[in-house]
């Protein structure tokens, strides 16, 4: 073969090589309007949790990973190609359905922060991940009531609840409680947390529970989302994060029906699969696109 033929072959290769950049670039990164928001996903993880937060100024944070790596696949929607960082990644209590994906995610990511409750599971994803978070070199801090995160510039992570040493407390009873602060907006993240835990609440903060957007306790359980804890987070948007068809009946049509009572808007990842709102720090608002 001549050398001009060879020369030739070079050129269409790279001149498709660069084409193809081109073509695919702007599709893996983020638009600009979507960086001028906070962003909230509740992730279409099937029977489990997990909530990605994104901040206007890139910092991420991923509060649970459901069951299994599926939450791969949805962290990868809107991702910048080579972006292979998350900032914080936070384990609200040992299940297996909200821990099992953390596993996969601290595998494929790198993680500078991972808090955690200090309740203990002997379940087989509650050692993977202990292990897979020790060999991951990240900073590893327990989770207690009254810590404050900041995330980037302009959000805040109130860790709520528990408090106290929870390494022999059941499981739920030690689920990590936040609230999101941007502004003026709030969202409210309960894990499993039981009603027993949302009265402990009501009782501490009070009105300062107040949020526009809450992620019904329990993925919906009859154990959870009271009528008291509902009248003052007083929320406007309500997400249950379920899987369709469940076998525990999740959620409860008493949850349901409290919930319908007081005119909240309410989605789940069921019927609607992830589930995204953002805010500007003065409004919220569901995201359709």
């Amino acid at each position: 073969m001549s050398d001009r033929v060879i020369g030739l072959r070079l050129i269409v290769l790279v001149t498709l090589f660069f084409f193809s950049l081109a073509v695919w670039f702007p599709v893996i990164t983020f638009s600009s309007e979507e960086e001028e928001f906070l962003t909230v996903r509740f992730l279409d993880v099937g029977q489990g949790d997990s909530i990605q937060i994104v901040t206007p100024d890139g910092f991420e944070m991923l509060i649970d990973g459901g069951a299994t790596s599926g939450v791969l696949r949805e962290l990868e929607k809107n991702r910048r190609f080579f972006d292979r960082k998350i900032d914080v990644i936070m384990a609200t209590h040992p299940d297996t359905d909200h821990i099992g994906g953390l596993v996969d995610v601290l595998d494929r990511y790198q993680v500078n922060m991972v808090m955690q409750s200090q309740v203990e599971h002997e379940a087989s994803a509650a050692r993977a991940f202990a292990r897979t978070a020790e060999a991951e070199s990240a900073e590893i801090v327990s989770a207690i009531g009254g810590q404050i995160i900041q995330l980037g510039a302009s959000t805040t992570i109130h860790i709520l609840s528990p408090n106290g040493d929870t390494t022999n407390w059941e499981s739920n009873n030690a689920s990590v409680v936040v609230q999101v602060v941007y502004g003026d907006i709030e969202f409210m993240l309960t894990g499993d947390a039981p009603s027993s835990i949302e009265d402990y609440l009501v009782g501490a903060y009070g009105a300062d529970l107040e949020s526009e957007v809450l992620k019904l306790g329990h993925h919906g359980s009859k154990t959870s989302t009271s009528e008291k804890f509902l009248d003052t987070v007083s929320p406007e948007y309500a997400v249950v994060s379920a899987g369709l068809d469940n076998r525990y009946g999740h959620p409860h049509t008493s949850v349901m029906s409290r919930v319908f009572e007081r005119d909240i808007q309410t989605f789940s990842t069921a019927t609607e699969g992830t589930i995204t709102f953002k805010s500007d720090g003065t409004d919220v608002w569901l995201d359709k696109d």
